[in-house]
Order: C-alpha cells, then sequence, then structure tokens
C-alpha cells in the first residue's frame, strides 16, 4: 500500500467499530461498481471454487504456518 493509504488506515483504525463497520460497507459498495480485472475474476472464481470445495467437506482448512511450510518444501524440490 502507498504511504497514503497506510496513513488513512491507522486513521480509520481509531474510529470506533461501528463507524469503521460502515466506512468499509462504503468502499466495498464503491468497488463494486468497478469492472474487475481479468486476473481478479480468474481470483474470484478460484476462491469461490475453493470454498465450495471446503464447505461441502472435500477439502480441510490448514492453518497458514502449515500451507507456508508445505508451499516452501514445494518450492525446494
Amino acid at each position: 500500500m502507498t504511504a497514503r493509504a497506510l496513513a488513512l488506515e491507522k486513521q480509520a483504525r481509531k474510529l470506533p467499530a461501528t463507524e469503521r463497520e460502515r466506512l468499509a460497507e462504503r468502499l466495498l459498495v464503491q468497488m463494486k461498481r468497478e469492472p474487475l480485472t481479468a486476473v481478479d475474476e480468474a481470483w474470484v472464481a478460484e476462491a469461490e471454487k475453493r470454498f465450495a470445495a471446503w464447505k461441502r467437506k472435500a477439502t480441510k482448512a490448514v492453518t497458514a504456518r502449515t500451507a507456508l511450510r508445505e508451499i516452501r518444501e514445494e518450492l525446494r524440490r
């Protein structure tokens, strides 16, 4: 993120939870109006596929630590 975005995030974190929630919702609504790139579309499709597999228990969740360890092991091969 840019320095400006990080500064805005820091300020937003000082808001009460209800105001942060409203701000986040407004930002998300605004983003929905912008078209997704092909890369964004691919990530959304992949996330939905993985979530559906998890919901039907075709796969199980692992901790980030475990996932990163497995990725590092794969990259070393």
